[in-house]
């Protein structure tokens, strides 16, 4: 009886989830629409359209701020560290005040144009989900509350990504010293993603979320171009995290400890970015529907190496900014972009052995992810469930493993673990 009564959670767990999800990602596209018809309504880009777009989405990225600030700062980021800390029994998951702080700040900060993802905000929101139904359940014991918690996270990464077994894996393989899983829990976690996934796909469809062409599985003569392509992201991986944490610093150093200069210097970024959607559109938000348009499109690599260095740039001075919002799209796009630049090398080089860059763009979309967060199963599913591309795990697992092999002996730190440890002295 008590198995059922924690399944029938999970499932109410996994459902809200999905809704909220689905909520969440309509919102900001209905806000990112909405300043787009305003800004192109006009004939022609002029100062006061740069001028208009730089604070009004300054201030959404302000606002974002401020209302995390006043409400939850824990809320601040990604989330998942804080949910992996709730996990753990370090500290609660405050649902009544993340669940709003992350949805309508979230909002503000993804609405702005800031490069940043929705996986993390809908990850905590999934999690404070599992944390309110286990309050209002009266769950008492530690394993019920770590499972609606771990079903919760599951549930709102997976319709974030209409993934749902990275989704799971990801809880297993990413969270398993806190999750501390058994064949019951693991149970009310699938039942939960399904959920989840169904309400996701009610309302956007059964496609993937990234919808590629139906390419050719490389040869076997190709895998070595793999594994190079495998080491070359292991270091990137490695360096993407530390520069991470020195942005970090370099912020704090600006700030000074004074929210008002905080403030400011996050209306300069939002500000920024919202300008520069109005000319190069690529260079901002999350990057979802940046990699399916270079992929169709193969532009230049000066072009590509362009991109790769704002959007760079612009990762690492928004996810350290303090405003809610994920790291995995923004990860995902910038190795895409790394992938199609070696690609490009790779088929100019060696004709023979692959024709098409775009499959080297797929490797790098899951090799990076699993280099950073050293979760290489879950880098490895969540791009093949995103892009349909199912043919294609056999370079994936080269590409990811070597890249993560890399990373491990470069002395590098799996990105979530660094970041708890860097917020958080326990």
């Amino acid at each position: 009886m008590i198995a059922l009564r924690l399944y029938g959670l999970a499932l109410l767990v996994g459902t809200s989830a999905g809704l909220l999800s689905v909520g969440f990602e309509a919102s900001i596209g209905a806000l990112i629409h909405f300043k787009t018809i305003l800004f192109n309504s006009q004939d022609q880009l002029t100062l006061d359209s740069f001028t208009i777009a730089f604070f009004t989405s300054a201030l959404l990225a302000i606002g974002s701020l401020v209302f995390i600030q006043k409400l939850a700062p824990e809320a601040a980021g990604s989330g998942i560290p804080e949910v992996e800390r709730a996990m753990l029994g370090k500290a609660p998951l405050r649902w009544h005040r993340i669940l709003p702080a992350k949805f309508f700040g979230g909002i503000g900060a993804l609405g702005s144009g800031m490069v940043l993802g929705q996986e993390g905000p809908v990850v905590q929101m999934g999690g404070a989900i599992g944390a309110m139904v286990s309050r209002f359940c009266h769950l008492d014991t530690q394993k019920a509350n770590n499972t609606l918690l771990a079903s919760g996270a599951a549930a709102g990464l997976a319709a974030a990504f209409n993934a749902p077994l990275a989704a799971i894996l990801f809880v297993v393989e990413e969270m398993r010293p806190q999750f501390r899983y058994s064949s019951f829990s693991i149970k009310a976690v699938f039942i939960a993603t399904i959920a989840s996934v169904m309400i996701c796909r009610t309302f956007k469809g059964q496609h993937p979320l990234l919808p590629l062409p139906d390419y050719h599985t490389p040869t076997l003569d190709s895998l070595t171009s793999f594994l190079i392509l495998g080491l070359i992201m292991g270091i990137i991986g490695v360096g993407f995290n530390r520069a991470l944490f020195h942005t970090f610093a370099i912020q704090k150093k600006i700030h000074k400890g004074k929210p008002w200069r905080q403030r400011l210097w996050v209306g300069l970024i939002g500000g920024t970015l919202g300008s520069f959607a109005l000319t190069v559109p690529q260079a901002t938000s999350s990057g979802m529907a940046l990699i399916p348009d270079i992929i169709a499109h193969h532009p230049s690599i000066t072009a590509l190496l362009l991109l790769l260095i704002v959007r760079f740039g612009g990762t690492l001075l928004c996810f350290t900014s303090g405003v809610p919002g994920g790291v995995f799209a923004p990860m995902l796009a910038l190795g895409t972009l790394i992938g199609l630049i070696y690609g490009h090398g790779v088929t100019v080089i060696f004709p023979h052995l692959i024709q098409d860059s775009a499959l080297f763009a797929v490797a790098g979309m899951s090799a990076l992810f699993a280099a950073s967060v050293r979760a290489p199963l879950t880098g490895i599913l969540l791009v093949v469930e995103m892009t349909g591309t199912y043919h294609l795990i056999l370079p994936l697992m080269f590409t990811c493993l070597t890249a993560v092999i890399t990373a491990q002996w470069l002395g590098g730190k799996p990105l979530y673990e660094a970041l708890r440890a860097y917020k958080y002295s326990d």
